[in-house]
C-alpha cells in the first residue's frame, strides 16, 4: 500500500506547545534554594514573567 501526504490530512497531530503560546495553570512544588526548603508553587505568580520549567521523571 502507497500512502502519500494527503492520506494524512485529517489526522489528530499531537498537540505542541508554541512560543507564545500561554500555558495552563497548575501548581507543583519546588526547591527553594534561598530557604534550603521544599515550598509550593503556583504558576499565577510569575503571569507576565519568563519562566523555564525543568522536570526530572
Amino acid at each position: 500500500m502507497d500512502l502519500s501526504i494527503n492520506d494524512f490530512n485529517d489526522c489528530d497531530l499531537p498537540f505542541c506547545a508554541q512560543t507564545n503560546d500561554t500555558a495552563p495553570s497548575f501548581q507543583a512544588e519546588a526547591y527553594d534554594n534561598t530557604t534550603k526548603k521544599i515550598i509550593p508553587i503556583n504558576l499565577e505568580n510569575y503571569r507576565g514573567k519568563w519562566v523555564v520549567l525543568f522536570t526530572f521523571v
